[in-house]
């Protein structure tokens, strides 16, 4: 038998601000029925980016419930950026932790806000493609997703890896495909700082391979003018130059690829 504590008992005899929001600004969903969990995050937003109500839909069990009902409390009156910062680790400390087996209740609630916070930005997911391929065909957990949970959460052991994400809990068949995956993350060398030559090259090609494409489709286009350490200088032209939504495209689409291919020290600085 788990031991829960409780905080995680009271708000699973009685969650807050379950529901939905009929005029939501954004919706996120994560996990699926066929899985055992599914849940649904309503978040209304003001003019000032604050997150004003929250409301959640969720199937599965107690813990899965409890982190939706905490996870709703904790964004209620922060704003919009804020929340994004939020880590399933701080979703599961809230309740005064959940356990080993449970934490995917709270990787569930974590991957729900990400998903409805890039709803409202109007983002698309830039850590997928189409050559990501699923490892856990019992639990629907692709590739990507595995790898962003065990550099997240410093996952070390197969059975960590169940216990955040159920992968390798169902049939088994995965599990030496998840072991892999394991162990090339856990064994990587760190990498070598780059020269300034270097970081502009590799800035240059990852502008050229995936951020310039995506520009270029509404008429945009961004220039690489000058890198100082992490401090990375652009200039957007054609059609971002006087889009109202520029500022959201630099800091949710072209600084987040940067620091997904790069480092998470990139800042993004508009000349």
């Amino acid at each position: 038998m788990w031991n829960y504590s409780e905080k995680v008992m009271e708000h699973y005899r009685n969650p807050k601000n379950v529901g939905s929001i009929d005029d939501a600004d954004a919706i996120g969903e994560a996990g699926s029925l066929s899985c055992g969990d599914m849940l649904k995050l309503y978040l209304k937003v003001d003019e000032k980016g604050i997150i004003t109500d929250a409301k959640f839909q969720t199937f599965g069990c107690g813990s899965a419930v409890a982190s939706s009902s905490i996870l709703t409390e904790m964004v209620i009156g922060k704003h919009i950026d804020e929340a994004r910062k939020i880590t399933n680790k701080q979703i599961a400390e809230e309740l005064g932790g959940l356990p080993p087996e449970k934490m995917h209740c709270s990787v569930m609630g974590h991957e729900a806000l990400e998903a409805a916070i890039k709803n409202y930005y109007g983002e698309e997911n830039t850590t997928s493609n189409e050559h990501d391929e699923t490892v856990c065909f019992c639990y629907d957990v692709s590739e990507s997703m595995l790898k962003n949970e065990i550099k997240n959460n410093n996952l070390k052991t197969l059975e960590d890896v169940i216990n955040y994400t159920k992968a390798g809990g169902g049939c088994g068949r995965c599990r030496g495909k998840i072991q892999d995956i394991l162990d090339k993350i856990n064994n990587q060398p760190k990498e070598e700082k780059l020269t300034n030559t270097q970081m502009i090259i590799k800035i240059n090609n990852i502008i050229e391979k995936y951020i310039s494409p995506e520009l270029r489709k509404d008429g945009g286009d961004i220039e690489l003018i000058d890198v100082d350490n992490n401090k990375i200088k652009v200039r957007l032209t054609g059609r971002c130059q006087e889009c109202n939504r520029s500022q959201v495209t630099l800091t949710h689409f072209v600084e987040a690829t940067l620091k997904q291919h790069i480092n998470e020290n990139i800042e993004i600085i508009r000349v």
